[in-house]
């Protein structure tokens, strides 16, 4: 059945079903470009997947599968416009811009679909920044960014796009500087931006002598698939946050191994090391 009903679609073909088809796909990128890299994306590739398959289950005729997707995709059709209402604005806007075409003509024949981390990260870096820091005791929050660009959170601070060195880390969150007070986001082995604005995690079970500092680390990996690594301003200790999982009191050469798993799976040691949890 399913080839009875894929068959004519094929025989049928026009020339005018091709440019349908290109259009569609321009569209779906363009849109993407502005999705990536914020919480938007996973709904956008959720609502593309339960389409497939609502297609697939019709053409199937699967009626009861059928009609179950196809009452949640019309019901759904409201709230995608509230939830992406930010995204569908810059998106009528970029049409409406004169250079669309121009800028993007080869970026489309030449789809490439960048990560956050394309390039590898100056672990040792980050890692010496941490330390020196914590011999100081200068409180630091210090974000990476995975698959998730974090756009949204990087326009909340102040942008420096500068590559990662210990002098500008430690610049950033001296007491005295106005930097110092937020998030240090680092995109692409680049730190986008810093005294960003985080969301604070909610959960009940962190420890009420933790700071927001390390509540704000534990609400971004919530939300996102990034690291965070915050130094305490009060004990100098340097703590390691992942998908909500706060790991405290590490040593360095440990943080050191974690971002290589993290970020160098390939290039990491085989060394493995047990990092406890302080309770």
């Amino acid at each position: 059945m399913l080839i009875k009903t894929i068959l004519p679609l094929f025989i049928t073909f026009r020339w005018i079903d091709a440019i349908d088809i290109f259009l569609v796909a321009l569209l779906l990128y363009e849109f993407y470009n502005l999705v990536k890299g914020t919480g938007a994306i996973n709904i956008f590739i959720g609502i593309v997947a339960v389409i497939i398959l609502w297609k697939i289950v019709s053409a199937l005729e699967m009626v009861l599968l059928s009609e179950i997707l196809g009452a949640f995709i019309s019901v759904g059709f409201i709230a995608l416009i509230v939830v992406f209402q930010p995204e569908i604005r810059q998106f009528l806007l970029l049409l409406g811009n004169p250079s669309f075409i121009q800028e993007r003509r080869r970026k489309f024949f030449f789809w490439r679909i960048p990560r956050a981390n394309d390039e590898r990260l100056a672990i040792d870096n980050v890692v010496s920044a941490c330390q020196r820091m914590g011999n100081s005791a200068t409180g630091a929050l210090i974000v990476i960014a995975k698959t998730n660009e974090l756009k949204e959170y990087v326009q909340s601070g102040e942008i420096i796009d500068s590559l990662i060195s210990v002098p500008l880390l430690e610049t950033i969150f001296f007491k005295n500087t106005p930097l110092h007070d937020g998030a240090a986001i680092i995109v692409n082995n680049r730190i986008k931006s810093a005294r960003c604005i985080l969301p604070v995690s909610s959960n009940n079970k962190i420890p009420i002598d933790l700071g927001l500092r390390h509540r704000a680390a534990i609400g971004i990996t919530e939300r996102t698939d990034a690291i965070a690594l915050i130094v305490s301003e009060e004990t100098g200790e340097i703590s390691v946050a992942k998908e909500g999982t706060l790991v405290q009191n590490i040593r360095p050469a440990q943080v050191k191994d974690f971002l290589e798993k993290e970020f160098a799976p390939h290039e990491a040691a085989p060394r493995k090391r047990k990092v406890s949890k302080k309770e």
